[in-house]
């Protein structure tokens, strides 16, 4: 995907100006999600589970090579053919590989973001093979051309008339057309497409360095049937999503349903041990690729390599105020809310991605929903500190914050601004030209300085004490 990170103010204003309607979907939806977690979370000792899993991905962070090493012999055993990707190229050698020899003509498509890193769909049909997304949601944006905008939910941004009028537009169904009667058109489409494809795709939610066991979570359904009717899978894997042990699924796939929807269990889950045996269904054939694209370099950088530690649940996502606004399209890459805001400037480079640190209030909310524990907040505060060592910060901004610490750092100084702006409110007009005070004025009546500063009333409030 084009990536246009650099530009999430300005796109943020223009999504909040030409499609309010955003705001209540993505509003709605994330709150719900958000509901159903703290339900979740409360039915457990959150705490101890997600202190347990934060501990789980540290070790095998800290020891990658070690369980990478050992997952590519478990997968070999398990018949598995193995493939190494630093990034895009090697994605896209195999996959013309596998094209070629299978004679694909069409490939069924589990919901991946890795795969919209890699941008593994524009490949496909640059080779002329049909791509079908398999999730609702994913296939609702597929036939808008749209990317996801949420990593569990990716269609949340659209309303009900909206998807009825794309039906209508695509399928011939009456513009009321229920929900209900919308999938049923999306299920016969999406099953003749399953039945067949040449090429499954899918990526794994974790990789079992224990066993080889690729672990995948879903809702629908559609997984499976991309996994085990065409007669070759491919899953893409992102380096940090090994386990070291298979009793570890026991923890980590009820905690991120749990994080992700707020259910107990997700309703599929399949453990893939490899191709089909005879007398048994599934692919013949069975290619996992571990992808590194930016991972490696991240687990390096002694202030950023927590974030790897992420199981792509979206629950910061939707305890996060300010990606309820605008949902994830203007944050312009593949990861969008708190974790795109960490994690992007990782895999892009800071400066491909540095006013996404910038969109959040550092309320701490993301870190309390977070299923292993990532310090956003801290993560936050660290790429903006490095956008500020490297120029990156705006002009104003850097003024603004100079001035305002040489104030701030004499009492001399600081007496005499707040003598001349005793009492005197600010005029509309400088309000709504000064970004900062724009900022906070939106939704909020105009700022009313105290008639009289802090430091006079702190000095009283001693001198009484004192005296009494």
């Amino acid at each position: 995907m084009r990536v246009k990170a650099k530009l999430y103010p300005k796109e943020a204003a223009r999504l909040l100006q030409e499609k309010p309607s955003v705001r209540a979907s993505v509003t709605g939806a994330t709150l719900h999600f958000e509901r159903n977690r703290l339900r979740a979370y409360g039915e457990i000792d959150a705490e101890a589970w997600r202190e347990r899993a934060r501990r789980i991905k540290d070790h095998v962070l800290t020891h990658l090579d070690h369980y990478l090493e050992l997952a590519e012999k478990r997968l070999r055993e398990n018949g598995v053919q193995v493939h190494w990707a630093e990034g895009p190229e090697e994605a896209h050698r195999l996959l013309r590989e596998v094209v070629a020899r299978h004679g694909v003509k069409r490939a069924v498509k589990a919901k991946s973001m890795l795969t919209e890193e890699l941008g593994v769909n524009p490949l496909l049909e640059s080779l002329g093979v049909e791509v079908y997304e398999t999730d609702l949601g994913e296939y609702l944006i597929q036939l808008l051309g749209e990317p996801p905008s949420h990593i569990v939910g990716p269609a949340i941004h659209l309303s009900l008339p909206e998807i009825q009028r794309l039906f209508h537009d695509r399928f011939g169904t009456p513009l009321d057309a229920a929900p209900e009667a919308l999938a049923q058109v999306a299920r016969g489409v999406l099953r003749e497409a399953f039945l067949t494809a040449e090429l499954g795709i899918s990526g794994a939610n974790f990789l079992v360095a224990e066993t080889g066991t690729l672990a995948v979570m879903e809702n629908e359904g559609n997984i499976r049937l991309s996994t085990s009717l065409p007669r070759v899978h491919v899953a893409f894997v992102g380096i940090e999503k090994l386990l070291p042990r298979f009793q570890d699924l026991a923890l980590f796939l009820p905690l991120t349903a749990r994080a992700a929807t707020g259910q107990r269990l997700a309703t599929f889950v399949s453990l893939i041990q490899g191709s089909a045996q005879p007398g048994e269904e599934g692919p013949e054939e069975v290619h996992v690729v571990l992808v590194d694209h930016g991972r490696t370099a991240l687990l390096a950088d002694p202030e950023a390599w927590e974030v790897l530690r992420c199981v792509r649940c979206g629950a910061c996502l939707n305890a996060c105020p300010v990606y309820r606004q605008t949902g994830g399209h203007p944050y312009g890459y593949v990861y969008s809310g708190p974790i795109g805001a960490v994690l992007d400037p990782g895999l892009l480079g800071l400066e491909e991605a540095h006013p996404l640190p910038h969109a959040s209030t550092l309320c701490g909310a993301c870190q309390e929903a977070c299923p292993v524990k990532i310090p956003i907040p801290k993560l936050l505060l660290a790429w903006r500190h490095r956008a500020v060592e490297q120029g990156l910060a705006p002009t104003w901004e850097k003024g603004a914050m100079r001035a305002f610490a040489q104030v701030m750092g004499s009492p001399a100084l600081y007496r005499l601004f707040s003598k001349a702006l005793r009492g005197l409110p600010l005029p509309q007009a400088l309000q709504d030209h000064l970004p900062l005070l724009r900022a906070w004025t939106e939704g909020r009546g105009p700022l009313k300085p105290s008639p009289r500063p802090f430091h006079e009333l702190w000095r009283e409030i001693k001198e009484e004490t004192h005296g009494g």
